[in-house]
């Protein structure tokens, strides 16, 4: 098992939006955390330009990936750009990557 996270970047008016979205949004959010596969997701809304990250495990970043083809707010355009990096977490609790 690895971890990937998910970069969300925001369209200038997501917070608009994504309002009539949200519902579905975190309907597929909490599927995917039921199934194991989201830790932890939300936004970043302090930094210039706000942006959303979530932190997913997996096999591979398809796990990551296929959320993101699915997320209403990609498909509709709140998210104007979205990437996958796997991460290396080595401390805490839930670190996969034992040093």
């Amino acid at each position: 098992m690895k971890h990937f996270l998910l970069i969300y970047d925001y369209v200038p008016d997501y917070l608009e939006k994504r309002t009539p979205l949200r519902p579905a949004h975190l309907e597929l959010a909490r599927a995917a955390t039921e199934r194991g596969e989201l830790e932890l997701g939300g936004a970043v809304p302090n930094d210039d330009p706000p942006f959303g990250l979530l932190l997913f495990r997996g096999e591979s970043p398809q796990v990551a990936e296929d959320f993101a083809r699915a997320d209403p707010y990609v498909t509709n355009g709140v998210v104007k750009s979205w990437r996958v990096r796997e991460w290396v977490a080595v401390v805490g609790t839930n670190a996969l990557t034992k040093v």
